[in-house]
């Protein structure tokens, strides 16, 4: 089995090196890990203590960012490897300053493990959620160097409940400790042994928190924002688009922000073409001009978490499509969340939807009839929901505390 996974992996390697020659994500993925180790010997000072993190990519990469920051501010003696696996991570966070290094991590052979293992030598290793490689966990163990999982989620599909997943178990026991989101997690890994577990939650709660305590003042979208009731809606799609700008163009008593996943030129006049209200570009008006408009197009990024606590309910998008985006980022601020049916997969999701916080939607006509309730903030249904998307959020918290007692409290 162990050949066959070695195998694989440098199977995996080469399509991807292949599809390097006409495709730009996979020529970052394959150029990115060139230099990994000499970038590496040239960063790396004899004595140096250092705590690694890996994770996957940017949404991983927003789980462990709590962490880091909480070693930093608290164990300031350790300086910080962060790995990467996806350049859609690693393109957008390579200049994070809460790590010393920031780079690609090797593929998962066994001599680029040994090579890794042996210049960074870290102190503490974490991989965050779904990241599980062999070849690095086995030398990890090897050199004694205590290994955890972060806001890792554990389903029964997977290899490691299969009759057949022996082998691929034993990655599961390098670990020094498992910290899951939720109790089934914890069950299933004690169904085969696994008792080193402990259910912390998820640590986005803690990112999301603390970005809502950090947000920035927009006196752009405060002055659009007025004394009207607003809808956010984040990281849209078309088909969210479809039936969301319909809705608005005949509802005069709100307004719309809409922030959408792609923001290149055809899509935003995509937007503008079904518009029949005022709109105005974030880039390209003043505070004057937006407190005239009716619609307010963000056509750049980073403003998304800062712009929800202007609103009143969020419509996240996503959900027509492979999945949600972020909606713990408008649940943080009192926000009623609204998204598609492609939800099942997100642990927070699921469950706001049974406290009552957010709901899901099948169709244009299930959205219109949510909204004309939810959008009226005097209704209970409104008032109800937007407490139980803040005492979900509230309740969740913690989990990077709990991780960071058990690294250090007893070490």
């Amino acid at each position: 089995m162990k050949l066959l996974y070695n195998l694989g992996i440098l199977f995996y390697y080469a399509l991807v090196y292949m599809a390097s020659f006409f495709n730009d994500k996979a020529k970052k993925f394959v150029e990115g890990r060139k230099n990994v180790f000499s970038f590496l010997k040239e960063r790396i000072v004899f004595n140096d203590k250092f705590i690694w993190m890996h994770v996957s990519s940017l949404g991983e990469f927003e789980q462990g960012r709590p962490i880091i920051e909480a070693i930093k501010k608290e164990h300031p003696e350790y300086k910080i490897i962060l790995t990467f696996f996806s350049p859609s991570g690693y393109e957008v966070r390579k200049n994070y300053d809460g790590a010393e290094i920031v780079c690609y991590l090797p593929m998962d052979t066994s001599w680029n493990a040994k090579k890794f293992i042996r210049i960074v030598n870290p102190s503490i290793a974490i991989f965050i959620k779904y990241e599980f490689w062999g070849n690095y966990l086995a030398e990890l163990k090897k050199h004694d160097v205590p290994t955890y999982i972060v806001s890792a989620i554990f389903r029964k599909e997977q290899v490691f409940f299969k009759s057949y997943g022996g082998w691929y178990r034993n990655f599961l026991y390098n670990f020094e400790h498992l910290f899951v989101q939720d109790a089934n997690s914890k069950n299933l890994l004690e169904s085969i042994g696994i008792k080193n577990v402990s259910v912390v939650g998820d640590t986005r709660f803690d990112r999301v928190l603390a970005i809502a305590k950090a947000s920035k003042e927009l006196p752009i979208v405060s002055a659009f924002k007025g004394d009207k009731n607003v809808l956010v809606a984040g990281s849209s799609w078309p088909k969210d688009e479809a039936f969301m700008l319909p809705y608005f163009n005949e509802r005069q008593n709100m307004k719309l922000i809409i922030a959408p996943h792609e923001i290149h030129e055809s899509h935003l006049e995509e937007i503008i073409s079904k518009l029949n209200r005022p709109y105005v570009r974030y880039s390209k008006t003043t505070p004057e001009e937006a407190a005239k408009a009716d619609c307010l197009i963000i056509d750049c990024f980073g403003l998304l978490s800062s712009i929800y606590r202007y609103g009143e309910v969020a419509y996240v998008g996503g959900g027509f499509g492979v999945g949600i985006h972020n909606i713990l980022e408008a649940a943080v601020y009192g926000m009623p969340v609204v998204f598609g049916p492609n939800y099942h997969k997100f642990r927070e999701a699921v469950e706001m939807v049974k406290v009552g916080g957010a709901f899901p939607i099948q169709d244009g006509n299930d959205f219109g009839k949510l909204m004309d309730d939810l959008m009226n903030t005097e209704s209970d249904s409104f008032k109800r929901a937007s407490a139980e998307a803040r005492q979900f959020v509230s309740d969740n918290c913690g989990a990077t505390e709990a991780v960071l007692a058990a690294l250090f409290g007893e070490r």
